[in-house]
C-alpha cells in the first residue's frame, strides 16, 4: 500500500526512482509521480494516474537528475486524480513531500495554521508540505528545524520524504507507523519503503524507527530523535535476489507462486527440522508457547484464515487454548485475557497497520509475541518477542498464495516442537517431516492437472456474477480462504461457508444456475454430510463443482486431491481453489497481480 523511493548522489536518479516503483508495483497503487533534480537546472515534477509504464510515458527519455523522490499512492484523502498524486510541494514549489501512511488531524492543522494557502488537491499530504513550507517560507526557518517542528504537530502515521530545492545534497526523512528504509550505496544513498526496490542497487539497508528524522546525502546518513540528539544505527544486509522477484517466464506472478509451493514446503522442512526429523525451532519461542495459559492469534486477511486452518493441531499438540483476533478490531478493543496469555502475530509482509496496533498494546502490557512473517526485519518482527521466518521467498501477487499455505506449515512446525517437549502422545505421533513431504507431492499432483481445471472454471465462472465455497471441518476455513481469493482478483461476489449452515438462511440465495464449489476431505462422517449438502444445493438449482481429498472421492467429482494428514489437509485442499480464482481472473481479462483497490501490504489502519 504506497510505496515511497527516493535517491541522492546519482545521475540516474530517474532510472533508479522508476525502476523502484516498478517493484514497488506489487504493494498495490492507482497513481504515481517523481521529482528530479539537478544543481543548475530547473527541477522536474511528473504524475500520472494509472500504471508505472503510463508515469515512463509522460518523463519521456530525456529527464535526467542527481537526486529525487517518488510513489506510488493507493487513495486514501482524494480520489486517484492526478492533482492528489505525490509527490506534492508547498505553496512556492520550493519543498516537495512524498508520503505514506494517514495525517489523523489534517483538517485542524489546515484551519489553524494554513489561513489563505491554495491547495491543488484533497489530500492530507499536501497540508503537511504547506505547513513544513509555511515555516520556512514565512517564519524563516531552516528546513531542519520547520520539518522537525512540523512533526511535533503532526498525529497519526507516516513515513516521510521530503526535498528542498535550495539544498541540493539533502533527503530529509521520517517515521511513524509506516516502514521506511535507507538504503547505503557506492557514493550516493537511496530512500525507500521496502528493501525490494532498491535491490538493483544495494542490499545494504539502515532502519529507521518510530519517531526519528534522518538527513541523507550522497556520502552520509544521520539518524536524530526529534529532539535532535543523533542516534548511532548499524546497516544490515538484505537477503533478497533479484532473481526471487522476477516472473521468469510466468505470464503472472500469480502463478509463479503457487507453482513455487512444493519447494517452499521443502524449504521449511530444511529449516525447522534436522537429518532425523527432529524439530530445530528455537528453544526460546518453544519455551514461549510452554509457559502460555493462552494462544492468541492475530491476524488479517488470509492470515487470519491461515490462523483458523492452524487453531485445530495448535491446540491438540500443545495442550494450550487458541483464539483468533481480527487485528482491526482487537486494536480498538481488546477482549479479557487469560492469566499468562501469548500473542502470536501472523503477517505476511511484517508492517501490517493493524496487526502492530495490537501489538503496541500487547508490549505495552508487558506480555510475550511471536511474529510469523515472510519478511525478516519488518516491523513487527523488530517489534515482537520472538520471530519465526515463513523462507517463502518475496511475494509479489497481491493475492497471497504461497505465504498462506506457508504460514500453516510454519504453525504446524512450531506446534509439533512443542508437542514433543511436553511429550504429548499426537504430537510424538506426528512425523511432520514424512508428512509435509507428502503434501508437498500433493500440490504437484494438482498442479500438473491445471489445464483441467481452467477448463471447468471456464464452464462454471467465466460469466458468473457471484458463487459460494462451502465445506465441513478444515474445510470450512478453505473456504474462507478460497471465498476471498476468488472475489478479490476475479470480482466475482463470493462467500465461503460451513456447509451445514447454508439451511440456517443462506440456503434462500441459492437459483437456478447458482455456482456453488464444494471442498470434501477423506473424514466418513464430514464426508457424508458434505455429500448432504450438495444434495441440498442441487436440488434447489445450483451447478456445483467438487474438490475432494482421495478416499472421499465419489464417480463424478471434478478434482481429486491426495490425500494427506488431517492437520495438514488445509494445505493441499487449498491449492485447487488458488488455480480456480487465477483462472477466473484471466479469463475474465483481468489483471491478476494488482486487482482494482487492493493492497499488498496494508501500512494504514
Amino acid at each position: 500500500m504506497c510505496g515511497i523511493v527516493g535517491v541522492v548522489g546519482n545521475e540516474n536518479a530517474t532510472d533508479i526512482l522508476l525502476q523502484g516503483l516498478e517493484k514497488l508495483e506489487y504493494r498495490g497503487y492507482d497513481s504515481a509521480g517523481i521529482f528530479v533534480t539537478k544543481a543548475g537546472e530547473e527541477p522536474a515534477l511528473v504524475k500520472s494516474v494509472g500504471r508505472i509504464a503510463d508515469l515512463r510515458d509522460k518523463v519521456g527519455e530525456s529527464l535526467a537528475g542527481n537526486r529525487g523522490i517518488g510513489h506510488t499512492r493507493w487513495a486514501t484523502h482524494g480520489k486517484p486524480l492526478e492533482e492528489n498524486a505525490h509527490p506534492h510541494q508547498s505553496e512556492t514549489g520550493r519543498l516537495t513531500l512524498v508520503h505514506n501512511g494517514v495525517i489523523e488531524n489534517y483538517a485542524e492543522l489546515k484551519e489553524e495554521h494554513l489561513a489563505g494557502h491554495h491547495f491543488k488537491g484533497q489530500t492530507d499530504t499536501e497540508v503537511v508540505v504547506h505547513l513544513i513550507g509555511k515555516f520556512v517560507e514565512e517564519d524563516g526557518l531552516d528546513t531542519l528545524a520547520a520539518f522537525r517542528q512540523a512533526l511535533g504537530l503532526i498525529k497519526g502515521s507516516y513515513a516521510f520524504a521530503l526535498i528542498d530545492q535550495e539544498e541540493p545534497e539533502t533527503i530529509y526523512v521520517a517515521k511513524n507507523k509506516s516502514p521506511l528504509l535507507i538504503g547505503l550505496g557506492q557514493g550516493y544513498n537511496m530512500v525507500c519503503s521496502d528493501a525490494m526496490a532498491m535491490i538493483r542497487e544495494t542490499n545494504q539497508y539502515m532502519e529507521i524507527h518510530d519517531q526519528e528524522l534522518v538527513v541523507v546525502t550522497k556520502d552520509s546518513v544521520s539518524v536524530q530523535d526529534y529532539a535532535g540528539n543523533v542516534l548511532e544505527r548499524e546497516s544490515y544486509t538484505a537477503e533478497l535476489d533479484l532473481s526471487d522477484i522476477g516472473k521468469g517466464t510466468y505470464p503472472y506472478y500469480m502463478l509463479k507462486e503457487i507453482d513455487e509451493q512444493p519447494s517452499v514446503m521443502r524449504k521449511l522442512i530444511s529449516t525447522y527440522a534436522d537429518d532425523r526429523g527432529a524439530m530445530t525451532v528455537d528453544p526460546a519461542i518453544v519455551k514461549a508457547v510452554q509457559e502460555a495459559d493462552r494462544l492468541y492469534i492475530i491476524a488479517a486477511g488470509t492470515s487470519y484464515h491461515a490462523g483458523f486452518a492452524s487453531k485445530q493441531f495448535l491446540e491438540e499438540l500443545t495442550d494450550t487454548p487458541v483464539e483468533l483476533g481480527i487485528a482491526s478490531e482487537w486494536g480498538y478493543g481488546m477482549p479479557l485475557l487469560s492469566q499468562k496469555p501469548l500473542f502470536i502475530f501472523l503477517t505476511q509482509s511484517g508492517e501490517t497497520a493493524d496487526s502492530r496496533q495490537v501489538l503496541v498494546k500487547v508490549n505495552e502490557m508487558g506480555l510475550p509475541s511471536l511474529t510469523i512473517t515472510n519478511v525478516p526485519g519488518s516491523t513487527l518482527s523488530r517489534e515482537a518477542s520472538h520471530t519465526m521466518l515463513l523462507h517463502a521467498g518475496p511475494e509479489i501477487s497481491v493475492a497471497s498464495t504461497k505465504a498462506y499455505t506457508a504460514q500453516i506449515a510454519t504453525m504446524a512446525f512450531l506446534a509439533k516442537a512443542v508437542g514433543d517437549a511436553n511429550g504429548n502422545s499426537k504430537a510424538k505421533d506426528f512425523d511432520l517431516v514424512r508428512e509435509l513431504s507428502l503434501v508437498a507431492q500433493s500440490i504437484e499432483a494438482t498442479l500438473s492437472d491445471k489445464d483441467m481445471i481452467a477448463d471447468k472454471v471456464e464452464k462454471l465462472l467465466l460469466t458468473a456474477r457471484n458463487a459460494f465455497y462451502i465445506g465441513r471441518g478444515s474445510n470450512y476455513y478453505v473456504a474462507m480462504e478460497a471465498s476471498l481469493k476468488l472475489k478479490e482478483i476475479s470480482y466475482i461476489q463470493c462467500e465461503g461457508f460451513a456447509a451445514g449452515e447454508l439451511k440456517h438462511g443462506t440456503i434462500s440465495l441459492i437459483e437456478d444456475g447458482t455456482p456453488v464449489i464444494a471442498l470434501i476431505s477423506n473424514n466418513s462422517v464430514l464426508a457424508s454430510h458434505a455429500r448432504g449438502n450438495v444434495a441440498e444445493v442441487v436440488a434447489r438449482g445450483a451447478h456445483v463443482l467438487t474438490i475432494v481429498e482421495e478416499g472421499a472421492d465419489k464417480a463424478g467429482d471434478d478434482i481429486i486431491t491426495r490425500a494427506v494428514h488431517p492437520y495438514l489437509s488445509s494445505i493441499s485442499m487449498v491449492i485447487p481453489t488458488q488455480l480456480i480464482a487465477y483462472y477466473a481472473s484471466l479469463q475474465r481479462g483481468l489483471d491478476v497481480d494488482k486487482p482494482r483497490n487492493l493492497a499488498k501490504s496494508v501500512t494504514v489502519e
